[in-house]
């Protein structure tokens, strides 16, 4: 049993189910060549409206769709050096942003249909396994976060402690192994049924972010950092390859 986190729209079969798998770090970008048409398509209005608007304002615009959405429900790309189209999970490198709803699909729509040459009204090389890259750093930054709410003294692991731990209330997340028990983890998920649960991750990975060998059950306290994990592992649970999912 698993709980769909807002403000991830569409939501996934399972939460946050799932593995993604290691981005091919190597593999020859497919070169895109989609702008000499652009100021002739349809589907090209929205993007090349939205490339001009400044990235200000709590929403941006997805360049395959042409849906408004809240940043944290959106992946940001950049073109880089060369012309490359250069995923920018933490939303920090330099140059126009280009948005993309947090859903594999439309990062795959937007590779096949020549949208980020459109958007960008220029040639632009995209790698074939962008949507795995993106997968895996936001996999990594998830459990960065994680790491970084252990040290905080946000986290608390283990049956019996988390048991304690949601007894008092305090809790604004519940991160169940994707590979533990089926029938443990609905005990847990029943005592917090108006809580977010996360079940992206293994126990070993919950575990190397926690400093242990594994982690089963984990629950975190309110605060910015569980705030931006959940919003991580809902925009995880959207590009994760499918092959991955546990559930």
């Amino acid at each position: 049993m698993t709980q769909a986190h807002e403000p991830s729209t569409p939501q996934s079969p399972a939460v946050l189910p799932g593995k993604a798998s290691a981005a091919d770090q190597g593999a020859t970008p497919e070169i895109l060549t989609g702008a000499s048409d652009a100021q002739n398509d349809p589907q090209n209005e929205l993007a090349a409206a939205d490339d001009d608007t400044p990235e200000t304002g709590p929403n941006r615009r997805c360049i395959a769709s042409g849906e408004s959405l809240p940043v944290a429900r959106l992946i940001r790309f950049v073109i880089g050096p060369e012309d490359v189209v250069v995923p920018d999970v933490d939303g920090r490198l330099p140059g126009r942003g280009l948005w993309l709803s947090a859903q594999r699909s439309m990062i795959e729509t937007a590779a096949s249909k020549r949208l980020f040459s459109r958007a960008a009204r220029k040639n632009v090389s995209v790698a074939a396994d962008l949507a795995d890259t993106v997968a895996t750093l936001l996999k990594r930054r998830c459990l960065n976060h994680l790491g970084l709410a252990r040290r905080a003294g946000l986290v608390v692991a283990g049956a019996e402690k988390v048991r304690s731990q949601i007894a008092t209330g305090s809790v604004a997340a519940l991160l169940e192994a994707a590979d533990g028990s089926p029938q443990e983890r609905r005990k847990f998920v029943a005592l917090v049924p108006d809580v977010p649960v996360v079940d992206v991750f293994s126990g070993a990975e919950l575990g190397a972010a926690l400093g242990r060998d594994a982690a089963v059950h984990v629950v975190l306290r309110p605060g910015r950092l569980a705030t931006m994990l959940l919003d991580d592992a809902a925009r995880y649970a959207g590009v994760r390859a499918p092959a991955a999912s546990l559930s």
